[in-house]
């Protein structure tokens, strides 16, 4: 009886690791097919990338930017909490959602 309750153990031991193997192929080609498929996901977005903006779109994007740059020293102190709303700005209808904020 208990040969037979051994026999029966190591027999569900066997029967557990070719489960937990099988389990892991079975992880492992997935995980392999889900690398593939990333991979080619990112093949194909850089398929659909613009490789430079419009001449347009960096017209627009540089004037921007010159603007903050030009704006900062007036703003700085306002934006920090330093200094009143400056004086001379060209809409003060136009003030900051955190001044619009502080007034409600």
């Amino acid at each position: 009886m208990l040969l037979q309750k051994m026999k029966n153990k190591f027999g569900d031991e066997n029967t557990e690791r070719a489960s937990l193997l099988q389990a892991t192929e079975t992880a492992s080609r997935r995980n392999l097919r889900l690398l593939q498929d990333i991979d080619a996901a990112e093949t194909a977005f850089q398929a659909k990338r613009i490789p430079h903006p419009q001449p347009s779109i960096l017209s627009l994007e540089t004037r921007y930017w010159a603007s903050v740059e030009e704006h900062i020293p007036k703003w700085e102190p306002f934006l920090l909490g330093r200094a009143p709303y400056p004086t001379g700005a060209e809409n003060q209808n136009e003030i900051p959602f955190v001044q619009n904020e502080a007034k409600s």
